[in-house]
């Protein structure tokens, strides 16, 4: 048996999200097909994140275990055959030791939220960005987003269907950046609660569009209440960048 790292590109739009569902198509399902019809093998793929319905990857780690004999590279380019005409592709593939787990080996994850900031309607973009018609604030997004740097209780961030043990996570960074008309919202840590990046990035949102002040991030980071919540953002714009490992 030999484990394999990969590392996934997906267009979120047309899944449920990351893991299998009942109800609609995940991005597990179609690569665990793909790699059932490349090897005859039913297999587990093991995710570093699990992306909700919608949002995007363009760095996904993950591993899955194979019993017959494959290169890294022709299983590569055997899943990309299978894994058509969904919009995902297996851009690496590499063999890891057999301790090493996608998400019980991860260090950090990274992920950033995209904005475009204008009044015309979005074309090919549709679906792939949050579009915001009035002219937002960058740096008071910034600065406000330095108050949930650290490690905080982020229940008010925290979808009610999160199932995580504990409230408490320690987030890494939180940047806002502007380039033309379009923001950057970047999010680093160990792990992330259920809808905490697109929490944030919708309160920063709220900054930045003069709804609220920079201290109401705070204030709503104190309550450690989901009803403090300013405004959850769309999935649209949210992509899983990478992810770190030792």
């Amino acid at each position: 048996m030999t484990r394999f790292a990969l590392t996934i590109e997906y267009d979120g739009r047309p899944f449920m999200g990351w893991q299998r569902q009942n109800h609609g198509p995940s991005i597990q399902q179609a690569v665990e097909e793909a790699a059932f019809a490349v090897t005859g093998e039913t297999v587990v793929v093991h995710a570093a994140g699990r992306t909700d319905a919608g949002v995007h990857a363009s760095g996904m780690r993950a591993h899955l275990d194979i019993g017959r004999p494959i290169s890294a590279f022709r299983l590569m380019e055997a899943l990309n055959a299978r894994v058509r005409p969904h919009p995902v592709a297996i851009v690496d593939c590499v063999e890891v030791p057999d301790d090493w787990h996608a998400r019980f080996s991860c260090l950090a994850r990274h992920y950033e939220y995209r904005i475009v900031n204008r009044r015309a309607p979005l074309t090919w973009e549709k679906g792939l960005a949050w579009r915001i018609a009035a002219e937002l604030d960058a740096e008071a997004m910034h600065a406000a987003a330095q108050a949930l740097v650290g490690q905080h209780d982020f229940t008010t961030f925290r979808s009610v269907h999160c199932q995580s043990a504990s409230p408490l996570k320690s987030l890494d960074r939180l940047d806002v950046t502007r380039e033309g008309n379009r923001l950057l919202v970047r999010a680093s840590a160990r792990s992330f609660l259920h809808h905490q990046v697109r929490s944030m990035v919708g309160c920063l949102a709220l900054v930045g569009d003069g709804k609220w002040a920079v201290s109401d991030v705070a204030r709503a980071l104190e309550a450690r209440d989901r009803a403090a919540l300013g405004l959850n953002a769309p999935s649209d714009g949210l992509y899983f960048l990478r992810a770190d490992y030792p």
